[in-house]
């Protein structure tokens, strides 16, 4: 279930992203936001990882910041594996990256709490 909350998070800060950002368009329906949600992800799991490892030190060096070229570059890979999604360069992809991370952030707070025991 928190797998399914968490890519329709996902898809709304994607959504959110496209909504607000000049150079990010998606063709479809909603059904087109979770594919581009899902295929990020996998992305991110595969590629992602790999690069924030080998560019760890850089990371650490940047504060993180590099850590979002490294997400504007998972969008832009998403960008070329899908054609629902279209991206105009890496200034929109940047700042999707940075847009994606907030929104997600922030709704898995609210939405994904951890149960309190008691």
């Amino acid at each position: 279930m928190r797998l399914l909350i968490s890519w329709a998070i996902s898809a709304l800060a994607i959504a959110i992203a496209a909504a607000v950002l000049p150079g990010i368009t998606i063709d479809g329906g909603i059904t087109a936001y979770f594919f581009i949600a899902i295929v990020l992800a996998t992305v991110n799991l595969f590629l992602g990882g790999l690069l924030k490892l080998l560019t760890f030190p850089l990371i650490l060096l940047t504060l993180g910041i590099f850590a979002l070229v490294l997400n504007a570059l998972m969008i832009l890979v998403t960008d070329w594996l899908m054609d629902s999604l279209d991206v105009d360069g890496f200034w929109p992809a940047f700042w999707g990256a940075l847009l994606i991370s907030i929104v997600t952030v922030v709704l898995r707070a609210v939405l994904l709490r951890p149960k309190e025991s008691v």
